[in-house]
C-alpha cells in the first residue's frame, strides 16, 4: 500500500511538471530585433525586489547621440522600414463610431496585439513614425510583425467615453480576429485616461491582458477595476522630471497596488533626469512585453 501511495504520488508530481513545462513552452516569448540598441542604460538603484527601478538617462547619449536630428530622425541603424510591407491604414465601422487605425501585421491569426493610445494633440500616425522617439515605434512595429503578431495605433475623438467606447470595439472586433492572442494597451501621457477607463469596462477590463502607462497619469479606481481583479500586468515608465505628470505621483501609485496586493504583476521604471516623452523613446518593449507575456492572465 506505502508503495502504491508513493507511486500515485511520484505519478501526480510528474504530471504537474509536465503540465507546467506545457504552459511555460505554450507562453509566447518576443524574438529579439536590435536589442544592443535598445538595451537600457545602467541601473542606479532597485527596491521591491526589482520591481522598481531607476536607470541612468542622459539626453546628450540617449537623444543626441542616437538620432541624427535631435527628436525629429534617428540614425538608421535603428531601424528597419521594410516591416512597412504588413502596413496598413484602415477603417473600422463600430457601434461607437468608425475608427481610423493604423494595422502592421497578422489582422487574422496574430499570437499577440498591442495597442498604443497617443496624448493630447497625437493621433494615429504617431504611434507608426519610423524615425521619431529614436526608431522605439518602429522597432515595436518590427517585434509585432516579426513574431506573428499585430500592433494597432489608433484614432479616437477624446479621452472620454467616446474614446474609450471606440478602443474598446477596436479591441473587441481585433480580439475576435484572433481569439488565442494575449492583447496589450500602451497609453502615451494623456492616453493613460483611456487605458485606466479601458481596465474598468466589464467586457474589455476581462479582455485585456497588459497595461504600459508611458510618462502618464494614475487612478485610483483602477484598484477596483475587472482588470485588477484579474491581476492584470501593468508598467509604469516615467521620467524623473516630468513637469506634466509629476513622478512622485504616479510613483506613489504604483506604490499603493503593491500595498494593495504585494505580489500584484507590476513594474515600474524611472528614467533619472529624463522628460515627459523619455519612456516613449526608452522603454524596452521586448523585455517588458515578454514580462507581461509571462505574467499575463
Amino acid at each position: 500500500m506505502a508503495f502504491r501511495a508513493l507511486s500515485a504520488s511520484h505519478a501526480f508530481l510528474v504530471a504537474t511538471f509536465a503540465l507546467s513545462v506545457a504552459v511555460h513552452a505554450n507562453a509566447l516569448e518576443l524574438k529579439s530585433f536590435k536589442d544592443d540598441l535598445f538595451a537600457y542604460p545602467a541601473t542606479l538603484s532597485s527596491d521591491s525586489n526589482g520591481a522598481y527601478t531607476v536607470l541612468d538617462y542622459r539626453e546628450m547619449r540617449d537623444i543626441n547621440q542616437r538620432d541624427e536630428v535631435p527628436e525629429k530622425r534617428v540614425r538608421a541603424q535603428y531601424t528597419d522600414t521594410g516591416v512597412r510591407k504588413v502596413q496598413q491604414d484602415l477603417m473600422l465601422k463600430t457601434d461607437a463610431g468608425d475608427v481610423r487605425h493604423v494595422a502592421v501585421g497578422k489582422t487574422q491569426g496574430a499570437a499577440v496585439i498591442v495597442l498604443y493610445l497617443h496624448g493630447q494633440g497625437g493621433s494615429r500616425k504617431q504611434g507608426v513614425d519610423d524615425f521619431t522617439f529614436g526608431g522605439n515605434f518602429n522597432r515595436l512595429k518590427n517585434l509585432m510583425a516579426g513574431n506573428g503578431g499585430l500592433y494597432i495605433s489608433p484614432d479616437f475623438p477624446d479621452f472620454g467615453d467616446k474614446g474609450a467606447a471606440q478602443v474598446a470595439a477596436l479591441i473587441d472586433h481585433y480580439g475576435q480576429q484572433s481569439p488565442g492572442a494575449k492583447i496589450f494597451v500602451a497609453c502615451g501621457s494623456m492616453g493613460g485616461a483611456l487605458c485606466w477607463k479601458l481596465a474598468a469596462l466589464n467586457d474589455t477590463g476581462r479582455r485585456i491582458n497588459g497595461l504600459l502607462l508611458l510618462g502618464s497619469l494614475w487612478d485610483e479606481s483602477f484598484l477596483a477595476s475587472p482588470a485588477f481583479k484579474r491581476r492584470v500586468p501593468v508598467f509604469f515608465g516615467q521620467g524623473s522630471h516630468d513637469v506634466v505628470f509629476p513622478v512622485a505621483n504616479q510613483e506613489a501609485f504604483f506604490r499603493s497596488i503593491l500595498a494593495k496586493s504585494k505580489t500584484y504583476p507590476t513594474r515600474f521604471v524611472r528614467f533619472e533626469t529624463g522628460t515627459h516623452g523619455t519612456p516613449i523613446r526608452m522603454v524596452d518593449w521586448r523585455g517588458t512585453l515578454n514580462w507581461m507575456l509571462s505574467k499575463a492572465p
